[in-house]
């Protein structure tokens, strides 16, 4: 059963639908916010967030249409709002009166040897995210969109809610952006 049918059963009030919709969904659009916010946290809180919103707003859903541009959508909007959200957050000092740095980890599952998964390289994949990190918020969601998670550039300008072309200078940029910071560093 595809995305467009689970949504069109769960906008009809099927339950199951929903679970699985959730189930196909979640682990990716997870991903995504995990490569946007930098933190598992974070990215678990909004993808709840998200499905909430989707909840609320499923009588606006187009029916027979792909969800899931959607669904990323609505996700894109809950971080940026979580991102505003953050800067107005006052930061508390600590008892000597000096404030805590910020800091923004990716908590991952360590690396499994296995015939499925690769062997990680730690100390690689720790400067990709530190790089990763420093790029701007659009150039970062163009990377995470179309690299990893494997999004076409019309999917991913949609998700974004800018023109393909606009998706295509800010990969670009992103791209090169990376090269030069991980080439430093090489």
């Amino acid at each position: 059963m595809t995305a467009a049918d689970l949504m069109a059963r769960y906008c009809d009030g099927d339950a199951e639908a929903f679970r699985a919709l959730y189930a196909e969904v979640a682990p990716r659009l997870l991903g995504y916010l995990i490569g946007m916010a930098r933190s598992r946290p974070l990215a678990e809180d909004l993808v709840q967030q998200t499905f909430l919103k989707v909840h609320r707003a499923r009588a606006a859903y187009i029916r027979g249409a792909d969800p899931v541009p959607w669904i990323y959508a609505i996700a894109h909007r809950t971080f940026l709002d979580e991102l505003r959200r953050g800067k107005r957050a006052a930061a508390t000092p600590t008892d000597d009166g000096e404030l805590p740095e910020q800091t923004a980890v990716l908590s991952g599952e360590s690396a499994v040897v296995d015939a499925e998964r690769p062997v990680v390289d730690r100390e690689r994949t720790r400067a990709a995210l530190d790089a990763l990190a420093t790029l701007p918020t659009s150039q970062r969601e163009a990377v995470v969109l179309t690299k990893l998670d494997g999004k076409s550039i019309i999917e991913a300008a949609e998700i974004a809610g800018t023109t393909p072309g606009a998706m295509k200078v800010r990969a670009h940029r992103g791209y090169l952006a990376l090269r030069k910071l991980l080439g430093a560093r090489s």
